[in-house]
């Protein structure tokens, strides 16, 4: 679907490290098996589970899913229990628009078929340099998946936090910490070089959700050796949902202006994570 929008103007390590495409297209809706209730974030969480793609060497998106208690004690797992299921939404859609956007915009050339879906405890999460998770608020992790996780970031994987709002941050906060007992979790403001690495990010006021009852978007982060000099870790979204934007980019229910807005921080977040 042409839409003649154009993202933005490259930053200064991008001109140097890929060469920009003209945009002048959202990407194409695609074929889905989980268009449930009219709502494409809903797809079952054990089908987003089965999301494998064979390691090829290229870019492949990585969402992290995780386990929690539900009321009858359960926990999702691979073929084991219920749970909940917020770490799925937006599964596929989302990552499938936004490799489109980095095949297209970046000399990446990601996988664009295949995504892949693992817990924190999978040794195969160090064979992916970027991790995703939706919807930290109710974010649970044993001792083994914590430990594992930190180890990932410890040896240069880079996490990408996103799709939650207010109270959602004490818990959050909490796994954050199990993770990684000594971090310091800081505002980042639009001098950080993350939002410098390919577009230029002006200000980060701009709310990328419309449905996060009109909190001021927050962008936090945490850096190697607590030491903002060294590289950061992790990017936490707060009180917005990139991911949310990404997928329902090619439908109209969010205005262009902040789906523009969540494709040049993705861009941004690969970019820096690779380069660093």
């Amino acid at each position: 679907m042409r839409k003649g929008v154009m993202l933005g103007t490259p930053g200064p390590v991008a001109a140097l490290l890929f060469g920009l495409l003209a945009l002048d297209w959202f990407p194409a809706a695609q074929p889905l098996a989980a268009q449930r209730f009219g709502r494409r974030d809903l797809m079952d969480p054990y089908e987003c589970a089965e999301l494998r793609a064979a390691y090829s060497g290229k870019f492949t998106f990585l969402r992290l899913y995780y386990s929690r208690p539900n009321r009858a004690g359960g926990y999702f797992r691979r073929g084991r229990g219920w749970g909940w299921d917020g770490w799925a939404h937006d599964c596929p859609v989302a990552e499938r628009h936004l490799m489109t956007i980095i095949e297209e915009l970046t000399s990446i050339a990601p996988n664009r078929d295949g995504s892949n879906s693992l817990a924190a405890d999978d040794p195969e999460i160090f064979k992916y340099p970027v991790a995703y998770i939706s919807e930290p608020g109710q974010w649970a992790l044993t001792d083994a998946e914590a430990l594992n996780l930190r180890k990932y970031l410890e040896k240069g994987g880079f996490l990408i936090v996103d799709d939650f709002n207010g109270r959602d941050w004490f818990n959050f906060e909490e796994i954050m910490l199990q993770v990684l007992p000594n971090a310091h979790i800081v505002r980042l403001d639009q001098s950080h070089e993350i939002f410098n690495s390919f577009f230029y990010i002006d200000s980060l006021d701009r709310l990328t959700d419309p449905t996060s009852y009109g909190l001021p978007s927050e962008f936090h982060g945490i850096f190697e050796d607590n030491d903002p000099s060294k590289r950061l870790m992790v990017i936490v979204n707060y009180n917005n949902d990139i991911g949310d934007a990404w997928e329902w980019s090619d439908t109209g229910y969010i205005p262009v202006d902040l789906t523009n807005e969540a494709y040049k921080l993705g861009i941004n977040y690969l970019v820096y994570s690779m380069t660093h």
